[in-house]
Formats: structure tokens, C-alpha cells, sequence
């Protein structure tokens, strides 16, 4: 998979033509400071990338290149992210040449737009995919940028985060560090598209549509500003097509044809083609709050992890939403005042030193393997691991009766009130399950995964989709179809710092099931610190799990009605201080809508092809007993730890 494909006596000649052929005359820039040229650069199937190059014109030389390639269109205004406050000025201030790049088939770049192209089989003489793409473009690069040292630097956020992890499978020689942020890793398991098999509906409709209607950026237009009554009345997803997209969105297309982790998406995860020893610096950068691609970077970073024998690979965890590093200076989330400009300090103190070290060879003392901010004490925190392997225990939360949430276990608990072992359902085996709480879950009225109203993910009058993860949660406490359990204010602070997993035993009236947990701080009734936080309910971790890929995410199966079912379900990590008067609670619920669609709650084989009347309520139990104690297990970290 990693081995180069060779390349054509016509686009060898294409690669390697004399700079005056290839390089036009410099056009204006916005940024007098840099000299730009516009370039059509060929890869090895002859097809050319638009691509912008911005070389300093004052900066003493030669100068390394730091590289983006992204679907979301590149032109004059690229180096305006240079300019003081924005995303890269703490890179150019020490002196780059800029390029970036439209990937194949965006925008202004020739070829075939394919929403995350499968990385190519090395068996197809030929192949192409954003690695060589990347591959292409740097021995382009290296070759007729005028002023360069020959070392290049590639770096992006979201799609092109990904395109730069992509770049690691097929590095090219000149290529000295990578820093894939925000990049998705699997669009069924966790990323973008789905969560544990979960559809993202709003996201996933939405942001197909803008990709694929034309070659550049076009919003769909609702005819309503509260999308949650559009999805609604949407009805079945068999509707998408029938009433919208008309079979001519080829992701929405895949989206029918794959309700399972096919082939399909297994040949699209990067995962499995991470093999090759890691030889490339790379920073993995991550957001706690990243309402899009959270799942990724860690997968990523694993996986080069397994990888790595010369610590070269690196992770950066903030407090921040989908690129949140890259947007002002990061001391505030929504509501959530992190003390600090947490961006700034990661575009100052860790990014710029990081390709300062790696592309100029001015290296300080050597970076922490890990470095995460933890919200609640406000404060950064370094390990020589992700998750850290020292100084952390796990510690269960029990449910218990009355709503509680306590580090007793249930047969060390009082009865207590919740229904009695007789009302409830069976285990495997045919005994009584014994003590649990229960809520009816229907398709036709369905959470919110937000306060209304909902905007359209990217509406161009503004929307909250960057910061709903931590919007006050209140607004779904106390709904019958959500069910909370919440300790004692605590005595004493309780830290986090590793991955949160939730155990839950549960049983339903139907054949299928979503169950979305929440891990939430409840700041004190009266906050002195912050009297607007009062009472807040701020979701520190939250996830959602189909209950027919319980056993496998490859072949779904059917739920048995009323029979207790082991979920193992992974919050992924957090690093996270409770503060002491504070109290933590768990949230379950099995909709999120439109985030996630709608559960028929009768189990078909495929849910796009769902029909409106496989859509049924149905009770959801939730177990506390002995035997099925559901609870959270926590990754506690020692106090005298710093």
C-alpha cells in the first residue's frame, strides 16, 4: 500500500520541466510581504492541482515550505492567515514559504473529487490517492520553488488534517514533519459520518450535499431555520433521495449502500495502512470539545504510536472545538472560560517550535510525548503516554436508586425507590434482572441533541453547531425520555485523565436500541467564581452506541425484547477536574436528534430503507441491580500527581 507507484514518462517530464515552464510570473497578493505564484502542478496520471505558493519577500533564505491540501478552495487571500491573531502568524513570523493546495478535483483542480479516497492498492499499476497526490506535489515543489532549503513541512485541520495524515503512508524524502489536526480516522466507528454505527444525520446530509452538489462549497437550502422540525418532517431517510438529492450525491448514495462496516469502510480507514516505521515528526492535535473528528486523532496517534521507535510521535489536546487552535486565542468555549488564551499557547509555545526544530533545525529541549490541557483546573499537563500509564486508577460509578450516582456498589446500596425487582425484565439465563429505572423512547418526539432552535450546521446567519458539546444540558434534565443519577456535592476534587467507558446492562420492549451516555459537571447551585455558571450542567464526555452492533459492527443483529444486554460503551479520554462542590452526574438517553438519526426501535436490516411505520416507541430499562450494576468507569487520577 505504501510503496510508490511509477510514474509515466509524460508526467515524469511534467514533474520535472524547467521552473520558468512551471512557475508563472509572481500575481498580486494580499499580503505585500510575500511574493505569490499561482501553479498548476501535474501528478503522476496527468492530472494538474491549482496551487497557491507564497514566498517571503524580504526573508533571508533558503527557506523551508509548510504545505496544506484542502477541498475547501485555495486563493490570494490564503496568506491573509498570516496576519496578526490568525491561524498562522506565529509560523510565518519565522519565515515560510506558504503553499496550499486545491485536492483533485476541487475547486480549481482537474481530475475526480472522491469524498476521502481509499488509500490505492499498490497491486493497481497506476493507482492514485491524496498520498501520492501529496507525494507529487512535493517532488514538484522542491524542484521549482525558488529560495527553498528542501524541506517541507505539511500541517491542516479536518479534510486536510487527514490529507496530511495520508502524506505519512508514502512519505516523500523532503518531507521532515507532519502535523495531521482534527483529522478523521473511521467514518463508521467514530469520526465524521457515524459513531459506532450511529448515523450523523444533519452533519452527514449537510455536509455531502455542500461537497458534492458542485466542485466548490454550496450550502443546501432548508426552507426552515429549526432544522430539528425539517429532519422531523423529513420522515423515513428513504425521503433524502425520493424528495432531494435525487441519487446524485455519491456519499449519500454510499450511505444507503453501506449501513454496515463493509468493505466499503474498511478500505477507507487509514488505521490498517499506517504500517511502515514512523520516520516522520509528526504532532497529532486534538480538540476536547471537537463536535466533528474527535475519534481520529487519537486513533491516528495510536496506531503511528505502534509505530514510533524514535519518538517522533507527538499528541496535543486543548480545550477546544473543531480547529478551535487555529480561531482567536482560545481562552473561551460558549459559556466556559478556560483562564488562559489556550490557542495562543499552543500556536506559540508547542506548533511554531515544533516546525521551527523540524524544517530550520533551531530545536530546544525535547517535547513531552503527550501534552493535554485539563479543563476544571485549567492547567496544561504533560505524560509520557496517552493514556498515562502511571498515577491513574479506575474507579466505578454506580447507578443507584433515587437518581443517585455513588461509588458504592449496589448490593453495598439500600433498596431504595425505582421499580422492584419483580417489575423488571430477565437476563440470559431466565432469572429476574432485578432493580432498574425506565423512560419510553419515541422516534416521533426525539431529544434534542441541543436547545432549540437548531441551525443548519454551516448557516450562514450563524448556528451553534461549534459549541453545542458544551452547552448547558439542562435543557434535557428532567425530560421523561432522559434519565440522570448524580452524586453528592463532592468533598474533594475528583481528577480524570485517561478514557471514560460506560457499562451499561439495559433491556427494551423493541428489537433495537440507541443508547446515548453523558458524562456531565454540575457546577454548584450558587458559583461564586462565575455566578452566569450557576447550576450549569457542561458535558465533559458523551457518546452514542446502536445496539445492533453490539457483537459486531459488520454483521447487525436483532435485539431479544426484554431481555438485560452487557453494553460496553467507550466516552473516548478527557482530561478533567471536578472541582470540589461540584457534583457528577450520568445522562442516558437513546435520541439525539438530528445529530444522530432516528432509531426505527424495530430492528430492519437496513435503516435508510426504513419504512414510517417501522418507526415504534418503546421502553428502554436501564439496570442498577446487583447482578447488572451499570456504571461509569472513570480513569482517576492520583491527587499528589501534579
Amino acid at each position: 500500500m505504501t510503496s510508490r507507484a511509477p510514474l509515466s514518462v509524460a508526467a515524469l517530464l511534467l514533474l520535472t520541466a524547467p521552473l520558468a515552464a512551471q512557475l508563472p510570473a509572481p500575481v498580486a497578493a494580499v499580503d505585500s510581504a510575500y511574493v505569490r505564484y499561482t501553479a498548476m502542478i501535474p501528478m503522476r496520471d496527468g492530472v494538474r492541482l491549482n496551487t497557491e505558493i507564497f514566498v517571503p519577500e524580504r526573508a533571508a533564505g533558503p527557506l523551508p515550505m509548510l504545505f496544506t491540501r484542502t477541498p475547501y478552495g485555495v486563493g490570494p487571500d490564503v496568506i491573509a492567515a498570516a496576519a496578526p491573531g490568525r491561524s498562522l502568524h506565529e509560523l510565518a513570523r519565522d519565515g515560510y514559504v506558504i503553499v496550499a493546495q486545491d485536492v483533485r478535483g476541487r475547486y480549481k483542480s482537474e481530475g475526480q473529487f472522491v469524498m476521502q479516497r481509499a488509500p490505492r492498492d499498490p497491486r493497481v499499476r497506476g493507482a492514485i490517492d491524496e498520498a501520492s497526490d501529496a507525494y507529487d506535489s512535493v517532488e514538484w515543489l522542491v524542484r521549482h520553488v525558488p529560495n527553498n532549503n528542501g524541506r517541507v513541512g505539511i500541517f491542516g485541520v479536518s479534510y486536510a488534517g487527514w490529507t496530511a495524515a495520508m502524506a505519512l503512508l508514502d512519505p516523500h524524502p523532503a518531507l521532515r514533519a507532519a502535523s495531521p489536526q482534527a483529522s478523521p480516522a473511521d467514518m463508521f466507528l467514530g469520526d465524521d459520518f457515524h459513531h459506532n454505527g450511529a448515523f450523523r444525520l444533519s452533519y452527514g446530509f449537510e455536509y455531502a450535499a455542500m461537497m458534492e452538489t458542485s466542485k466548490e462549497n454550496e450550502q443546501f437550502a432548508f426552507d426552515a431555520y429549526d432544522t430539528y422540525d425539517w429532519y422531523l418532517k423529513l420522515g423515513p431517510l428513504s425521503n433524502v433521495n425520493a424528495k432531494y438529492l435525487k441519487g446524485k450525491i455519491p456519499t449519500w448514495n454510499d450511505f444507503v449502500a453501506h449501513p454496515n462496516y463493509d468493505r466499503f469502510w474498511q478500505r477507507q480507514t487509514i488505521v490498517p495502512y499506517l504500517t511502515k516505521p514512523l520516520t516522520v515528526p509528526t504532532l497529532n492535535v486534538a480538540g476536547w470539545w471537537d463536535q466533528e473528528d474527535f475519534y481520529g486523532p487519537f486513533a491516528i496517534y495510536q496506531a503511528l504510536e505502534q509505530r514510533d521507535r524514535a519518538n517522533k510521535n507527538f499528541l496535543v489536546v486543548g480545550p477546544w472545538n473543531h480547529g478551535g487552535w487555529n480561531r482567536a486565542d482560545g481562552r473561551t468555549l460558549g459559556k466556559i472560560d478556560f483562564g488562559a488564551p489556550t490557542a495562543l499557547h499552543f500556536r506559540e509555545r508547542i506548533q511554531a517550535p515544533f516546525f521551527r526544530c523540524h524544517l530550520k533545525g533551531r530545536c530546544g529541549s525535547a517535547p513531552p510525548e503527550a501534552i493535554t490541557f485539563e479543563a476544571g483546573a485549567n492547567a496544561w499537563r504533560t505524560y509520557d503516554a496517552w493514556p498515562p500509564k502511571s498515577a491513574v486508577a479506575r474507579r466505578a460509578l454506580y447507578f443507584g436508586p433515587n437518581g443517585t450516582l455513588t461509588w458504592t456498589a449496589p448490593n453495598e446500596q439500600p433498596a431504595g425507590g425505582g421499580h422492584t425487582p419483580a417489575a423488571g425484565a430477565r437476563g440470559a439465563d431466565g432469572a429476574d434482572a432485578g432493580a432498574f429505572d425506565a423512560f419510553v423512547s419515541d422516534p416521533a418526539k426525539p431529544v434534542p441533541y441541543r436547545a432549540r432552535p437548531i441551525e443548519a450546521t454551516y448557516d450562514p446567519r450563524g448556528s451553534g453547531w461549534g459549541a453545542w458539546q458544551v452547552e448547558d444540558q439542562r435543557f434535557a434534565h428532567g425530560r421523561p425520555d432522559v434519565l440522570s443519577w448524580v452524586t453528592e456535592p463532592l468533598a474533594e476534587d475528583v481528577t480524570i485523565a485517561g478514557n471514560v467507558v460506560a457499562e451499561l446492562f439495559a433491556a427494551t420492549t423493541g428489537s433495537d436500541a440507541d443508547w446515548v451516555v453523558k458524562l456531565i459537571d454540575v457546577y454548584p447551585d450558587a458559583y461564586e467564581a462565575d455566578p452566569k455558571m450557576s447550576g450549569y450542567q457542561l458535558m465533559v464526555s458523551g457518546e452514542v452506541f446502536r445496539a445492533r452492533f453490539r457483537n459486531s459492527f459488520e454483521r447487525p443483529e436483532p435485539v431479544t425484547p426484554n431481555r438485560v444486554t452487557p453494553y460496553r460503551i467507550g466516552l473516548h479520554g478527557q482530561a478533567y477536574r471536578f472541582g470540589r462542590g461540584h457534583r457528577i452526574m450520568v445522562q442516558v438517553q437513546s435520541t439525539w436528534f438530528p445529530v444522530i438519526d432516528r432509531n426505527p426501535q424495530t430492528f430492519v436490516p437496513n435503516i435508510f430503507e426504513a419504512k414510517a411505520g417501522d418507526f415504534r416507541a418503546a421502553t428502554h430499562r436501564v439496570y442498577r441491580s446487583p447482578r447488572f450494576a451499570s456504571r461509569l468507569s472513570l480513569p482517576v487520577r492520583d491527587p499528589v500527581h501534579p
